[in-house]
């Protein structure tokens, strides 16, 4: 006989972390579209900041500390196939928290600085350890879907880890080099690329697209 109410809770739990995959993956796509647009609509700032932590001292902070906030949240409740899976949301957790509560100083070279630089290079790193290591586990003989979402989860990955990359490098430039290239807003689309790229390996595992 089967058991319903076994199967609608185990349905619902599903459900639960898929959804909570797919939230992560929203939030994580429409974070710099909120503060530009929010920025915009107000009508206070420059529209686009140097980089992302710098619309902590915009008129856009509530929205820059709550987003961070909610995905810390969900990240905290976000459960996986294995310890390693949970640490990994806990801790991309914390490191979302410290870069939300830790504002970027101009200049960044107090504590508050490099503790939010930190937690920023360590929130990327670890999103690209669950895309990389973590999203593409398979059991054997994998189906078709599956492998297409690996391909995703890799593909956004990589593209994570090469804005990573580009960022650490424009923190090696000469300052007259940086001051040029700030004109362009460069951390500031590395950073939403790489957010995009986030955004869509969680809405993947979510089940929002390619879907078995």
């Amino acid at each position: 006989m089967i058991n319903y109410t076994s199967v609608t809770k185990e349905n619902s739990m599903v459900i639960s972390y898929l959804g909570l995959r797919k939230a992560v993956g929203i939030l994580g796509i429409a974070f710099p579209i909120i503060l530009v647009f929010g920025v915009l609509i107000i009508g206070k700032d420059d529209t686009f900041q140097k980089s992302m932590s710098m619309y902590y001292h915009t008129h856009m902070r509530d929205a820059f500390v709550g987003v961070l906030s909610a995905v810390a949240l969900f990240l905290f409740s976000y459960t996986g196939y294995s310890w390693v899976d949970n640490l990994c949301g806990d801790l991309t957790a914390v490191f979302a928290l410290g870069i939300a509560f830790c504002p970027c100083p101009n200049p960044e070279t107090t504590i508050v600085g490099v503790i939010h630089l930190v937690s920023a290079m360590l929130f990327f790193l670890t999103l690209i350890y669950f895309s990389l290591f973590l999203f593409t586990k398979s059991k054997p003989n994998p189906t078709f879907r599956k492998k297409q979402r690996n391909i995703i989860y890799r593909v956004c990955g990589f593209i994570m880890l090469g804005c990573v990359v580009a960022i650490l490098i424009f923190f090696l430039l000469s300052p007259n080099l940086k001051i040029e290239l700030e004109s362009f807003h460069y951390v500031f689309w590395f950073e939403t690329i790489a957010l995009w790229a986030f955004g869509i390996s969680w809405l993947v595992k979510g089940e929002f697209l390619l879907k078995d």
